[in-house]
């Protein structure tokens, strides 16, 4: 079984706090690893893994529109299974 079981992905429109700053509040708030967090103001591109996406997925709406929302489950993935 995977540590953090959920490859969450998802883009923000109009985050107002740079990639680095992101990341920061990523490593203070959740547990979780393989962290992306790229992009400008315009768009934030994030890649993370967590047993939490539910968590991930409120504090970046509220940074931002949140969309291209994808939630995988690698524990599944890695079974043959859907994820």
């Amino acid at each position: 079984m995977e540590e953090f079981r959920y490859d969450t992905q998802l883009l923000i429109e109009g985050c107002p706090i740079d990639e680095d700053d992101l990341a920061d509040q990523f490593r203070e708030r959740f547990a979780g690893d393989c962290l992306i967090a790229v992009g400008d103001e315009e768009v934030m591109k994030i890649h993370f893994h967590t047993n939490e996406p539910w968590k991930v997925l409120e504090y970046c709406a509220s940074l931002g529109e949140i969309y291209d929302i994808v939630v995988e489950d690698m524990d599944r993935q890695s079974r043959g299974l859907k994820g």
